[in-house]
């Protein structure tokens, strides 16, 4: 069960990062719709700012951010981590670990009750003309939040228990190549 739980989680990661690698493509056509309807035929693509800074732009880069934890691909700064070995490590990367998921769990919830304002309020911004509802963006932040902070959970699972080097816990953590990450 826990090998499915596992393969379910680096699924959902995966499919996330693809949406937001699908989102630059959509910025890229939407982008280069309006600079050729902007030069061409003097109308440009209404709220195309709108769209790109309050859709593409989180899409891009809040929904991959549990595909990137959960590859260990985090920005890390190791000044001292690499003093440490045995028990040491695995105390330090628990300590990190749980660091990580109080800090989405927090960023979960206070995203998720911007979302809720955002949403209530029914938010919106004027371009050229066009309402464009802008609270749905609000809700792509906790989402990931929330993913990220179930990643971390399982990773400070797994290193609490010992368990990170196991064979499915090292697919859990793919890189690239497919391999675990080292």
């Amino acid at each position: 069960m826990r090998s499915a739980a596992l393969t379910l989680l680096r699924h959902l990661t995966n499919v996330l990062a693809l949406v937001g690698a699908l989102g630059v493509i959509a910025m890229l056509l939407h982008v280069t719709v309006d600079v050729i309807s902007r030069q061409l035929f003097q109308r440009p693509v209404p709220a195309t700012v709108e769209i790109v800074s309050r859709y593409y732009m989180v899409l891009i880069s809040f929904l991959p951010l549990a595909w990137t934890e959960r590859r260990n691909e985090m920005i890390t700064v190791d000044i001292l981590s690499g003093l440490f070995r045995g028990p040491l490590d695995r105390i330090n990367m628990a300590f990190v670990h749980l660091l990580s998921l109080a800090a989405f769990i927090f960023l979960a919830y206070t995203t998720w009750s911007a979302a809720l304002r955002e949403y209530e309020a029914g938010s919106f911004v004027m371009s050229l003309s066009v309402a464009v509802p802008i609270w749905p963006g609000y809700f792509l932040l906790p989402l990931a939040f929330a993913l990220a902070s179930l990643i971390s959970a399982v990773k400070l699972y797994l290193c609490l228990a010992g368990r990170e080097r196991e064979p499915e816990s090292e697919a859990f953590f793919e890189t690239d190549n497919g391999g675990p990450v080292q």
